[in-house]
């Protein structure tokens, strides 16, 4: 039986009924038979809006995410599969592409043909200085100048920002490693392979280089810079098959897309600039 409690004002009259359940069971109900007093509307609203609240929990929990189903016919589901194929072999088409393209043109600094300028594209700074990846790219390309394979080494970063100067980071690293700083140039537009090897064309007069980067990287620069209209030839920096390798050669699935389109439509680069006698000048210093 449910029990029912009269709640009474100071003056007697009774202003409610409330009504529980048996033993006290969650879910409380009002029956009005009056106004509420103004000292008890407060408490009224407060419990209205709670109740309100609830309903509108349940309501969105009813409402979630609807669960991810499978089709259910064989034909629908072949269908899928035959789509995710196409689609995962048209990502790999433009890869396979500039690995075929550049094969014969990439190997170690040892097998690099003398040349007399050597690219050096940016692959990123902690802390100001070059990552591992972009050290031991500048390490080949330091080989290649005391080999006598190259004669000026031209480093193409990003200096988009003034706290972040990818070239200028790449330059004292060579100089450490005993590279002539008159025999580095710098490229402050290098702000992808297509723009790096567009300026290294147009801007720098580059006919002829070796590129220097790491294995997974190294036939995408070789096939933009031969678009480019440069003869190019690529040293393929070894790296341990760590997680960087491996992000880098997922990278390049997508990154070898936008690489094909830039090859096939040759677009400017970001920023080009007038002509530079950058490369002209270190080489006539070496002349002399």
């Amino acid at each position: 039986m449910a029990r029912a409690h009269l709640a009474r004002r100071a003056d007697g009259r009774r202003v409610g009924v409330l009504v529980r359940g048996k033993s006290g069971q969650a879910g409380e109900r009002r029956k009005a038979l009056g106004r509420w007093p103004a000292g008890l509307r407060g408490p009224a609203r407060s419990v209205s809006r709670l109740r309100a609240g609830l309903r509108l929990s349940a309501r969105s929990r009813s409402r979630s995410w609807p669960v991810l189903r499978l089709p259910r016919t064989r034909r629908v589901q072949r269908r899928l599969a035959q789509g995710l194929m196409a689609a995962c072999v048209l990502a790999l088409v433009p890869a396979t592409w500039m690995r075929l393209g550049s094969g014969d043109r990439v190997g170690t600094t040892a097998e690099a043909p003398a040349r007399e300028v050597a690219v050096v594209f940016g692959a990123g700074l902690w802390n100001g200085r070059p990552t591992p990846y972009l050290a031991h790219r500048l390490d080949a390309a330091a080989e290649l100048y005391r080999t006598g394979k190259v004669k000026v080494v031209l480093v193409t970063g990003d200096n988009s920002r003034v706290e972040y100067d990818e070239p200028d980071a790449m330059r004292t690293y060579l100089t450490g490693r005993g590279v002539p700083d008159d025999r580095i140039v710098s490229d402050y537009a290098g702000f992808d392979s297509w723009d790096s090897c567009v300026r290294a064309k147009k801007i720098f007069g580059v006919d002829r280089a070796v590129l220097v980067s790491q294995g997974f990287h190294i036939h995408r620069a070789v096939t933009l810079c031969r678009s480019a209209g440069i003869d190019a030839y690529g040293v393929g920096v070894d790296e341990p098959r760590d997680a960087t390798w491996y992000y880098g050669g997922a990278r390049e699935l997508a990154a070898s897309g936008k690489a094909a389109l830039d090859a096939l439509l040759r677009p400017d680069p970001r920023f080009l600039g007038p002509e530079e006698q950058g490369v002209t000048e270190a080489l006539a210093t070496g002349a002399r």
